[in-house]
């Protein structure tokens, strides 16, 4: 049996944390990155066992010389697997699978005044690299493709103000000098829907789509995919349907269209799956959208959540394939959102493009707390979609504007004449999202201040009502009006995300960016009494002693 360990002593002081309660995991591995040992330790644990199986793709040096025993802490929500021999340094090797990206240049305004791209408010990024960080990869492990910048910037909630009456969204706009070069501003335009209350939202229809395929058999797979199905059901109502479709070498149908209240039976069929075969996905969505469509509700939601690795290895394998038969479906009126889970042989790449072409979002469970935050705290914005094919076009006045570089959104650009071809695919916006964009700019002229009356750039929004095929435009100017002599709150934080991201990415365009100025930027933030924001906080510390 392949081992996994990580360190004896992250493992014992976690598992010490658990007396003191859910909210110091965090704190105990940013404790253990600053006090990390340089020699074995002698002292066994008494820990239970875990079975990990030859399917793991994680690859670590060394072997436990004391004892062979395996543990499995869930504290807080955060997993970590435990060791109870001496101090072993973990290795990996690249069983992950990420889509490349080529990071945006700074363009003319004067040869490329617009910028076009797809609304994205997928996060499945930020929860992956914060795993890889918590799971104690070095530096150069963090693969710089699994930083979606964007994505990390749109976990987050701001401090946007609400739309107005008949507006699926309001628009919010700001413009201060760049923290992390004094030669630039920064630009951000956020965008934020309203949230609801589920239990008023129209009903559901869902098919839940999972993998039980024999790389699904670890403990941060499938037994972490069951917990999070049943928080879900927790929160549904008569109102609602459930269907559950599995797959492996084959597809199969467990349940179909259980009411919501009916919660103890779609809790025994979530909780009665087990992992094993081959992973023929693409048998496992065509039977999901046929039963989506046959239960399908009129006005309601209705949506396959699709939980795997995302490492599908039977029946249509390739991207090409696969998007061809996803969007084949994306007519149907059926949403798709996908849940990533695991590690050392995720693809990303596979699960990134199964949502965009879905109609869906995409988000990565790493934990307990991380399935909390997705399908009840945000369960709107994850089931509920207000505005489908989300276009975005800045079209920049070379008057003010001499160059633009969009931080992120790489795999989101579009061609201008895009724009306004209601047949071009783009992304998808629930209740209660927030898409934030950020843009670092070099003036035409000496300084912000100088352009006072100016417009520097027209904001130009496509999107589509759920259930219709032509798109409502919106238009909004963004200029001198909306220039601070400093970061307010919400761009403080933002900056502070899109720094770290270029951080891990070892970005050309980093400029002046350190941990430690990440780190004052989120205190000017106002972070305080947002755990998600506090974690953050926490995330980039632990990064920081990485690298000392």
């Amino acid at each position: 049996m392949k081992k996994k360990i990580v360190s004896g002593l992250l493992a014992m002081t976690i598992a010490a944390s658990l007396i003191t309660g859910c909210g110091a995991a965090v704190d105990v591995a940013n404790d253990f990155h600053n006090t990390r040992p340089t020699q074995n330790i002698d002292t066994p644990v008494d820990v239970p066992a875990v079975v990990e199986t030859e399917s793991s793709q994680n690859k670590y040096s060394g072997t436990s010389d004391v004892c062979t025993e395996e543990a499995l802490y869930d504290n807080g929500g955060y997993y970590a697997i435990a060791d109870c021999g001496p101090y072993v340094e973990p290795y990996y090797q690249g069983g992950e699978s990420y889509a490349q990206i080529n990071e945006n240049k700074f363009l003319s305004v004067k040869e490329n005044p617009l910028s076009t791209f797809s609304a994205d408010v997928d996060t499945a990024s930020y929860s992956n690299v914060r795993r890889m960080i918590l799971d104690g990869y070095e530096p150069e492990w963090i693969d710089k493709d699994a930083v979606r910048i964007e994505e990390m910037i749109n976990y987050f909630s701001y401090d946007y103000k609400a739309p107005k009456a008949n507006e699926p969204f309001s628009v919010n706009s700001s413009i201060a000098k760049c923290p992390w070069n004094n030669e630039s501003y920064l630009m951000m335009v956020g965008l934020s829907t309203e949230s609801i209350d589920f239990s008023e939202a129209p009903a559901s229809n869902l098919v839940f789509l999972i993998d039980v395929s024999g790389s699904m058999y670890d403990s941060n797979k499938l037994p972490l995919l069951q917990k999070s199905f049943t928080m879900l059901t927790d929160n549904l109502s008569e109102k609602d349907r459930v269907s559950i479709v599995t797959y492996a070498g084959d597809d199969r149908v467990v349940l179909r269209g259980a009411r919501g209240d009916e919660k103890d039976t779609i809790k025994d069929a979530i909780n009665s799956l087990e992992a094993g075969g081959s992973t023929n996905g693409s048998a496992g969505i065509v039977t999901a959208y046929e039963l989506a469509e046959r239960y399908f509700i009129e006005g309601g939601n209705n949506r396959v959540i699709l939980a795997t690795d995302g490492d599908l290895n039977v029946g249509i394998t390739s991207n090409g394939g696969l998007e061809d038969l996803i969007s084949s479906e994306k007519n149907s009126g059926v949403f798709l959102s996908v849940l990533g889970f695991g590690a050392g042989n995720i693809k990303d790449d596979k699960m990134e493009l199964l949502a965009d072409k879905g109609n869906g979002n995409y988000s990565y469970i790493d934990s307990v707390k991380e399935a909390k935050k997705v399908l009840v705290e945000e369960m709107g914005a994850t089931l509920v979609t207000v505005a489908k094919d989300v276009k975005f076009q800045l079209e920049f006045n070379s008057d003010v504007v001499a160059e633009y570089r969009q931080i992120g959104y790489e795999n989101r650009q579009m061609a201008a004449e895009d724009f306004d071809d209601d047949t071009k695919d783009a992304g998808e916006i629930g209740a209660g999202h927030s898409v934030t964009v950020l843009y670092e700019i070099k003036l035409a002229g000496s300084d912000a201040k100088a352009q006072k009356t100016q417009n520097w750039t027209t904001l130009h929004i496509r999107y589509k009502e759920p259930s219709e095929d032509v798109s409502t435009e919106l238009l909004y100017n963004i200029g001198s009006n909306e220039y601070s002599d400093e970061l307010d709150r919400n761009m403080s934080f933002a900056a502070a995300v899109a720094e770290f991201g270029m951080i891990l990415r070892d970005s050309e365009f980093k400029g002046n960016s350190t941990c430690d100025s990440v780190m004052k930027l989120v205190s000017n933030s106002g972070f305080r009494g947002d755990e998600y924001k506090e974690e953050f906080m926490e995330i980039v510390d632990i990064y920081a002693g990485m690298l000392h």
